[in-house]
C-alpha cells in the first residue's frame, strides 16, 4: 500500500459533523486539510486523497478564476469561492487585489445587484423585510455566528449610480464587509450584511417572476422611519457593542437617520462620511502637490445629494482646521445641482445645502441659463476654481469647454469625477489630462486604467471609500470605541492624505496604490483610534499599546485550527 493512501478513520466520529466542517465557509479548509485533520473529524472519502498547501490552492483557483470570460462570471466565480472556503477566497483576493477588487465592488456589484434574484446561489447576511417588522429581533438571532463586530446595512434605495434595486441591494453589504476583511482585517464570520427589505419603486424588479424580494410598492414616511427604529432597537438589544454601518440610503433618508442615531450606537453612514473622508485625503494629496494650502482653494461641486454635502462638511471643517472662520470657510464653496447654483433666493433646499448656499445678491450680474438657474459652466467661468468635485450621477458633466475655462486659471486644477459606476462618472481621466494639457491633479470613483501623457504614465487614484471604511472599522474594534466621530473620520482623512504617493512625485498617484491598502489601513486605523480617546469615547491606552492591538486585530488569510 502507498504511504500516501490515509488509513481508514476510527468510528465514533458524529454522522453531522463532518459535513459541517467542509460545508461552512468559515471552517472549510478543502484539499488542504491534514491527515491528522481528516482522522479526527472523519472527512476521509469526502475528500481527494492529495493534501494541497493554501498557495497550490489559489493556484488552481487562480485558473478557474481566469477561464471566466466575463466580469459578471468572475464575480459569480468570486462569489461562490467566498461560500465555499473564506481563507482561500481572501488570500486568492490579497494576491491579486487589484485585479480582482473591481470584481467583487465596484464598478461589477452594480450588475450584480441588478441582477440579484437571478444569480442568487447560497444565502449570505440577513433579509429583514417590513411584513416581518415585529419580529426584527428573531431575525437577528437567526444569523449564522453569535459575535458580530461590523453590520452593513441598505435598504437598496439608492445602490450606487444605479437606483433603486430593492432586495438585491444585498449584494452592496456583503461587497462592503468582504472589504472590511480583506482590507481592515475584520474576521469574516465577525460580520453581518443586512438588507431592510421595505419594498421597491422599480418597476423593472416588481415585474421579474424571477425576483426574490418583497414584491410591494416603498414604504415611506413615518411608517419607513418606524421601522428603521424597530430594527436599530432590535440591533442595540441584540448586539449592543457592534458598529453598524449605513450603505446606500436615499437622500432624504440617509442624513436624518445619520442624525437620529450617531449619538445613541457605535454607528457611521459610509455615502456621507466615508465618500467626504476618501475626497477630503485624495484632495490633501493633491494640495500637497500645488502648493498652495487648503485654506486658500475655491471649491465647486456638481450635485448636492447626501454624499456631495457629505464631502463638503468635511473640507470645510478641514478648512476651519486650518485657520478659517466658519464664514469664511461656507465662502469657498459653489454648489451646483440640476436647478443650478445653490443660492440664498432658492426655497428648494434642505437645511444642509442651505449651509452652502451663496448669497443672491453677489449674483445679479452674473450669467443664467434661460430658465434663471446660474449652472456648471457659469460658475467656473465667474469663479477662480481650483478644486472641482463631481458627485452628480451626470455621465460626461464636465464638458471639455468648462475643463479649459478652469485650466486655464490655475496651473495644477484638481478634478475629482466621484460619481460611479463608470458610467455615470463625469469625465474620464484621458480627457481632463488633454484638455489640461497633462496638468490636472485626478481622482475618480470608479477604476481607470493608467493615462499615458508626454512620455509619462500617470496613475489614476480611484478615490473608492475602500481607504477608508475598513481602516475604520478596524481602528474602532482595536480601541473599543463606543462611537464613530466626525473628528475621527476627519483623522483617518488626513492620515490617508499624509500617504499620497503625489506628495513625492507630482507625476504619480493621489492615492496609495491597492497593494499598500492593508498597511495604509494600519495607519488610519491609529488615527481613526488615537482620536476617539480624545474624544473621549474610547479606553485611553498608550499609542505603542494602541498599534500592537491594531497588529494583533488584523484577521490574515491563513488556515488555522478547526474548532470542535
Amino acid at each position: 500500500m502507498s504511504s500516501d493512501v490515509p488509513p481508514v478513520p476510527s468510528p465514533g466520529v458524529g454522522h453531522s459533523f463532518p459535513f459541517r466542517v467542509i460545508s461552512d465557509p468559515a471552517f472549510n479548509k478543502g484539499t488542504a486539510f491534514s491527515i491528522e485533520e481528516r482522522d479526527r473529524y472523519g472527512l476521509h472519502g469526502l475528500l481527494p486523497p492529495h493534501i494541497e498547501s493554501l498557495d497550490e490552492q489559489v493556484q488552481r483557483v487562480y485558473e478557474a478564476y481566469q477561464r471566466k470570460d466575463d466580469d459578471l462570471e468572475r464575480h459569480i466565480y468570486l462569489r461562490a469561492l467566498q461560500d465555499t472556503n473564506e481563507v482561500l477566497f481572501y488570500r486568492l483576493l490579497l494576491e491579486h487585489i487589484e485585479e480582482m477588487l473591481p470584481m467583487v465592488y465596484t464598478p461589477v456589484v452594480g450588475q450584480a445587484c441588478q441582477l440579484f434574484s437571478h444569480i442568487y446561489r447560497r444565502p449570505r447576511g440577513l433579509f429583514i423585510s417590513y411584513p416581518m417588522r415585529d419580529s426584527i429581533g428573531a431575525l437577528l438571532r437567526s444569523r449564522p455566528y453569535s459575535d458580530v463586530d461590523v453590520i452593513v446595512v441598505t435598504d437598496g434605495e439608492r445602490i450606487l449610480g444605479i437606483g433603486d434595486q430593492g432586495a438585491g441591494g444585498l449584494g452592496i453589504p456583503i461587497g462592503k464587509l468582504s472589504l472590511y476583511t480583506l482590507i481592515g482585517g475584520i474576521r469574516p464570520e465577525r460580520t453581518l450584511p443586512i438588507v431592510l427589505d421595505v419594498g421597491t419603486n422599480n418597476a423593472e424588479r416588481l415585474k421579474d417572476p424571477e425576483y426574490i424580494g418583497w414584491r410591494h410598492e416603498r414604504i415611506s414616511g413615518q411608517a419607513y422611519f418606524d421601522f428603521i427604529d424597530q430594527f436599530v432597537k432590535a440591533v442595540q438589544q441584540e448586539l449592543p457593542q457592534v458598529c453598524l454601518q449605513w450603505e446606500d440610503f436615499a437622500t432624504p433618508h440617509a442624513r436624518p437617520i445619520l442624525e437620529r442615531y450617531a449619538s445613541k450606537l457605535l454607528t457611521f453612514n459610509d455615502d456621507i462620511q466615508g465618500t467626504a473622508a476618501v475626497a477630503l485625503g485624495a484632495v490633501m494629496g493633491a494640495v500637497g502637490v500645488t502648493g498652495k494650502p487648503l485654506r486658500e482653494q475655491q471649491i465647486v461641486f456638481l450635485g448636492a445629494g447626501s454624499a456631495a454635502v457629505g464631502v463638503a462638511d468635511y473640507l470645510r471643517a478641514a478648512l476651519v482646521q486650518d485657520g478659517l472662520s466658519e464664514a469664511e470657510a461656507r465662502q469657498r464653496f459653489w454648489m451646483v445641482d440640476k436647478d443650478g447654483l445653490l443660492s440664498s433666493d432658492r426655497r428648494d433646499l434642505s437645511p444642509e445645502q442651505q449651509v452652502y448656499a451663496q448669497d443672491s445678491a453677489n449674483l445679479v450680474n452674473w450669467p443664467k441659463t434661460a430658465h434663471g438657474a446660474i449652472g456648471l459652466a457659469d460658475v467656473i467661468q465667474q469663479v477662480q476654481a481650483t478644486i472641482l468635485i463631481g458627485l452628480s450621477t451626470v455621465g460626461g458633466a464636465f464638458k471639455e469647454p468648462i475643463i479649459r475655462e478652469m485650466a486655464s486659471k490655475v496651473d495644477r486644477p484638481v478634478i475629482l469625477p466621484l460619481s460611479n459606476p463608470t458610467s455615470r462618472s463625469e469625465a474620464c481621466p484621458e480627457d481632463l489630462l488633454r484638455w489640461t494639457n497633462g496638468r490636472a491633479l485626478v481622482a475618480t470613483g470608479s477604476p481607470y486604467a493608467p493615462v499615458v501623457w508626454d512620455g509619462r504614465t500617470i496613475p489614476i487614484a480611484q478615490c473608492n471609500n475602500v481607504f477608508i471604511f475598513p481602516a475604520v472599522g478596524l481602528g474602532v474594534v482595536a480601541s473599543k470605541a463606543t462611537r464613530v466621530t466626525d473628528g475621527m473620520m476627519l483623522a483617518a482623512a488626513r492620515a490617508l492624505g499624509e500617504h499620497s504617493p503625489a506628495l513625492k512625485d507630482a507625476a504619480d498617484s493621489l492615492l496609495p496604490p491597492l497593494s499598500e491598502v492593508r498597511s495604509v489601513a494600519r495607519a488610519i486605523a491609529e488615527a481613526v483610534g488615537m482620536e476617539a480617546q480624545r474624544a473621549g469615547v474610547a479606553p485611553i491606552t498608550t499609542r505603542p499599546e494602541l498599534v500592537a492591538r491594531i497588529e494583533a486585530s488584523q484577521w490574515l488569510p491563513e488556515y488555522g485550527p478547526v474548532a470542535d
